[in-house]
């Protein structure tokens, strides 16, 4: 793991649809390196998040100062997405050819999809297309596997634990424990310091 920033700053979004734990995400994970001494600021967009719509978190990183927390057109370094389409909606204006993502495999399927007024496009798609549009990409089943252990909201945190296995997020699992032990109740500590492992894992077999 870098000790230091690969860019300065490091722009992260996290992306995905309302209940996946998008917001809750972004603040362990920045919460995370804040603890390391980085500055860090957050701009976050709802779209009808209490109807499945679009939630994302800018998550801006430095060693210098404060940024602004709206991420500029382009310059994502890391997109990590909680729901597949979604990686293909921030790439369209954030994302570059050095580009990385992280992307959660289980669909969401909006109202017009389920209402048989509009298609979503399989996962073979999706994989050709951030295969062209991104300098790397991940699949992570973090949904089925957060469901396997009980609770599905858990897939926020395996994909926080896969982040940090990519190797250019300067905290990790020492971190990630004292954020939690911080925030959650003692009974939950044990199975989000699961899922973040689990998460690791998935991430090195999926590279």
């Amino acid at each position: 793991m870098t000790t230091q920033l690969v860019q300065d700053p490091y722009n992260i979004i996290i992306t995905g649809v309302g209940g996946q734990g998008n917001v809750m995400a972004s603040r362990v994970l920045s919460n995370m390196l804040v603890s390391k001494g980085f500055f860090v600021t957050i701009g976050e967009t709802f779209g009808a998040s209490q109807r499945g719509g679009s939630v994302m978190s800018h998550i801006r990183v430095s060693s210098q100062g404060i940024w602004s927390p709206q991420i500029p057109k382009g310059q994502a370094h890391v997109v990590v997405t909680l729901e597949p389409v979604e990686a293909v909606r921030v790439l369209a204006r954030y994302g570059n050819p050095s580009v990385r993502v992280l992307t959660n495999t289980r669909p969401i399927y909006p109202a017009d999809v389920i209402a048989g007024e509009a298609n979503y496009p399989d996962l073979s798609e999706i994989k050709e297309t951030l295969g062209k549009l991104t300098e790397k990409s991940w699949f992570i089943d973090a949904t089925d596997r957060a469901m396997s252990m009980g609770n599905p909201i858990l897939g926020n945190i395996i994909m926080i634990g896969a982040l940090t296995a990519v190797g250019d997020i300067p905290a990790g699992r020492e971190d990630f424990a004292a954020v939690i032990s911080r925030t959650l109740p003692e009974g939950k500590i044990d199975d989000n310091m699961a899922a973040f492992d689990l998460g690791v894992e998935m991430l090195k077999k999926a590279s």
